[in-house]
């Protein structure tokens, strides 16, 4: 058995965009589970995902109560084999892989946020690290961005990153 899923952060609605990108909404459609690492900004988001499929999330650094009371700070999962963790920000990049195995030796997958830089590495002791990077808010990269993935037999599998046009 496969899980499909979708990889978001740092939605910031109503901030930096009024509504989920309809990219969003689609992709959401197509999976299995919707994880979010943190930056809703509004718990509203969180309500319009959940109507689309189970979602595995946490607070971020700009979500208020509402939603820190539905949300953890780390939610762990386990799927298709592949032990699961998702937090919102990991601290600077340089030396970022050292700091993970530490803080989460127990997972093969880390999703995280906060950036809105994407990222996919692995690190020495073989925890993968993704970043989706921010679907409503590029920075300083050439586009918004969400990830795809798959778990199937404790692999993680067919990684893709998402340009988002804005509507």
């Amino acid at each position: 058995m496969a899980t499909r899923l979708l990889i978001v952060a740092d939605t910031h609605v109503p901030r930096r965009a009024r509504v989920l990108p309809a990219a969003v909404r689609e992709a959401a459609s197509g999976v299995d589970l919707i994880v979010h690492a943190g930056d809703w900004v509004s718990a509203s988001v969180l309500d319009e995902l959940e109507t689309l499929g189970p979602v595995l999330g946490v607070w971020g650094n700009n979500d208020g109560d509402d939603l820190r009371s539905r949300l953890p700070e780390i939610a762990r999962a386990e799927i298709d084999g592949v032990r699961v963790a998702v937090v919102h920000e990991t601290g600077a990049s340089l030396g970022r892989e050292k700091r993970m195995d530490a803080a989460f030796p127990d997972a093969d997958l880390l999703v995280f946020g906060h950036s809105h830089i994407p990222w996919d590495t692995v690190t020495p002791n073989g925890l993968r690290l993704l970043n989706p990077g921010s679907p409503t808010d590029r920075r300083r990269q050439p586009a918004c961005t969400l990830m795809t993935a798959t778990l199937s037999a404790s692999e993680i599998r067919d990684v893709v990153l998402h340009e988002v046009s804005r509507d």
